[in-house]
């Protein structure tokens, strides 16, 4: 197949990866064939079925480096599900009877794009994997490769998606500043809550980054700057079970032994209870287009944070939450590494029309290839299991983390 346009797009939530492998992939295509014309779809998927685009100019070819130091995303992102005709057609971007999928595929056949690449999460990918399969099934000739982007890094099969380790990092430097107000206030109960819906990998992570700042510092308990304080004294993950009465009992125990408690939650621990009772007392549930609970609007957090007041006796509650301070960020030496080897790849996959989304494939023995669209799914959840997490939990005294489907079980 000759190649001779090639359409990007980044789409769903921020990570810190967007601009970067924006960046990459002008660069690797302009060292393999600069003569492909590429373009980027405005607002990920909306651009792509209202047909707003940017040309990408030899000016932007010359100087695409810039974008590796920036976070955020140079061409903008939104929520759009191309198998949600009837949200399409409410926000006004397809018309009552069209099949979005069509829409998107005449829009690229106008436009002459050879080549898609997505940039996304598991929701992004598996928009994808639809869009793929419909060009497939209706004969259009055009090869779709994704990237995958999600700071959960909760992507099957896919072990490390991109910007997920400079988020854990950047979590554990909002933390810094903000675990600082333990004793602004006598008994203070501090609740850092992390993104993360159905996997705890970025909260663990974020932790386990917070953990070796505090080991790296040096301290002075004999003025009150005691290491005990500034430390972690729970973490929570939707994979895993926790009892509110008996953690409470633990940790009413450490707030009258430290004078402060603080907690790292994922934003999804706990929902599955705090929607049982919203609905229980007929309250709407808010959900984004992807059926995904609102967890903004349910706000976690605070939920627990309430929950545990009370119990450990706190006089002040502080709710913080570094998920847009993290996600926004641009990536760490890690993450650039990995995005430039997954960019170089994507482009070779695209020239020899290999469609599938680029990771190292944990079902192929770690192999950095395509991966099928059939094969992808999201919700990947953390190993509770893992060596530095169990750890972890026994060095702040925290219970051995039971999975949630286990403790269901009995």
């Amino acid at each position: 197949m000759t190649i001779r346009k090639v359409a990007l797009l980044t789409a769903g939530g921020f990570a810190p990866c967007l601009s970067s492998a924006v960046g990459g992939l002008i660069e690797r295509y302009t060292e393999l064939a600069p003569d492909i014309e590429i373009i980027a779809y405005e607002n990920g998927y909306q651009g792509l079925l209202t047909g707003r685009y940017r040309t990408i100019t030899p000016a932007v070819r010359e100087k695409a480096h810039l974008l590796h130091s920036y976070g955020g995303s140079p061409v903008g992102n939104s929520r759009v599900k191309l198998t949600n005709a009837k949200d399409l057609v409410k926000r006004g971007l397809t018309s009552e009877g069209e099949d979005p999928l069509m829409v998107a595929a005449i829009r690229l056949t106008i436009d002459g794009v050879d080549v898609l690449h997505t940039i996304g999460g598991d929701d992004t990918s598996l928009t994808a994997a639809d869009l793929a399969r419909y060009l497939k099934d209706n004969d259009y000739d055009l090869t779709v490769v994704g990237l995958p982007k999600t700071i959960d890094n909760d992507i099957v099969p896919i072990r490390q998606s991109l910007g997920a380790w400079t988020a854990a990092e950047q979590g554990s430097r909002f933390a810094q500043n903000v675990v600082a107000e333990h004793n602004a206030n006598v008994k203070t109960l501090l609740v850092h809550e992390v993104m993360g819906r159905h996997c705890g990998w970025l909260t663990a992570a974020t932790a386990q980054k917070y953990r070796e700042w505090l080991d790296s510092r040096e301290w002075l308990p004999e003025i009150g700057l005691d290491r005990a304080a500034w430390d972690i004294h729970a973490v929570y993950l939707p994979e895993a079970e926790f009892d509110i009465e008996r953690e409470a009992e633990r940790l009413r125990e450490v707030m009258d032994r430290v004078g402060n408690v603080t907690i790292f939650v994922s934003e999804g621990a706990g929902v599955d209870t705090i929607v049982a009772e919203m609905e229980r007392s007929g309250q709407d549930v808010p959900r984004d287009p992807f059926g995904h609970v609102k967890l903004d609007l349910v706000n976690p957090g605070a939920w627990l944070a309430k929950q545990f007041a009370a119990k450990l006796g706190a006089e002040k509650v502080m709710v913080q939450k570094s998920g847009y301070y993290s996600r926004s960020a641009p990536p760490n030496p890690d993450d650039l590494m990995l995005i430039k080897s997954m960019t170089d790849y994507a482009v070779e996959c695209a020239l020899r029309g290999e469609s599938g989304v680029i990771g190292h494939d944990e079902e192929h023995g770690g192999q950095l290839r395509a991966v099928e669209f059939d094969r992808l799914r999201g919700g990947k959840q953390f190993d509770l299991t893992t060596d530095w997490f169990t750890e972890m939990l026994s060095e702040i005294g925290q219970p051995r983390a039971v999975p949630a489907a286990v403790a269901a079980a009995h």
